[in-house]
């Protein structure tokens, strides 16, 4: 395992899958400038053509995944005229740039929920292609708390996974809602016992670096895309997807072993 130490952020890569770990417990993992400055410098790593990286784990390190953004720099406060504030800029030149590295990601992602995942920390959560969390964690909207509106995408990525009705429900109200009933409203996918979690993460996260990674990629950017499509745009889309699977090493790697009843060896390629 090679591990890399960046801006309040941990790169672990264990052969083909990067584990991505929020690193700052003091604060519950809150997102500072620092922190999103350590993201990209990890991708940076990730998506060396080199790496060998065919999935990502996100998770944090200690008792939480994510309590939203760092205010303890001054943020929000009222040292100078509200008139000028511009509480959406770091959204635009930070945050923003690092979601959509992250949507475009070529591999899959599992974003592991060890804690609280509360404002653009439950975003960060369900950017995960799959989310898995501890039977103790939590997601919060938080944004009313102080007076913010939902950011990091949630408004768009809420409503997809649990509804409008809900979504409007978790924002105007920022009640937590617990590990299982975001599952039994389809919030995630899977929620272990707390001190299974990353073991059953990192299972999960091995299963899909092995697997064919083109495909794979294809599979996340076409359901990622597909709400921003018509019918006849999403056929034409999966048209030109499967040509470039088609085209892969593991395309022909997969009907070789099922032709020779064997199991396949993908190499993501």
């Amino acid at each position: 395992m090679t591990t890399h130490e960046f801006n309040r952020v941990r790169l672990e890569i264990d052969g083909p899958v990067a584990k991505l770990v929020m690193n700052h417990v003091e604060v519950m993992n809150a997102v500072s400038l620092e922190m999103l400055g350590g993201f990209k410098s990890a991708l940076d790593v990730i998506e060396k053509p080199d790496s060998g990286v065919r999935c990502v784990l996100w998770t944090g390190e200690g008792r939480g995944f994510c309590t939203g953004a760092n205010l303890s720099g001054g943020a929000g406060s009222n040292d100078f005229d509200p008139e000028s504030r511009d509480a959406g800029l770091a959204l635009e030149t930070s945050y923003h740039p690092f979601l959509r590295r992250i949507r475009n990601l070529k591999m899959p992602i599992i974003t592991a929920v060890n804690g609280p995942a509360a404002g653009v920390g439950m975003s960060f959560a369900m950017m995960g292609d799959l989310i898995l969390a501890a039977k103790s964690a939590f997601f919060l909207q938080a944004f009313r708390r102080i007076g913010l509106v939902p950011d990091g995408g949630s408004t768009w990525l809420l409503p997809r996974l649990v509804g409008l009705a809900r979504a409007k429900e978790l924002s105007l109200l920022g009640e937590r809602l617990p590990a299982e009933k975001a599952l039994e409203w389809g919030l995630i996918n899977r929620v272990y016992d707390d001190a299974e979690l990353m073991g059953e993460a990192t299972k999960l996260a091995h299963d899909l670096a092995n697997g064919p990674t083109v495909s794979l990629g294809q599979i996340r950017s076409l359901f990622n895309r597909s709400f921003d499509r018509s019918y006849e745009e999403q056929l034409d889309a999966e048209r030109w997807a499967q040509l470039v699977a088609g085209r892969s090493a593991d395309f022909s790697e997969g009907v070789a072993a099922f032709l020779g009843k064997r199991p396949a060896e993908f190499k993501g390629k």
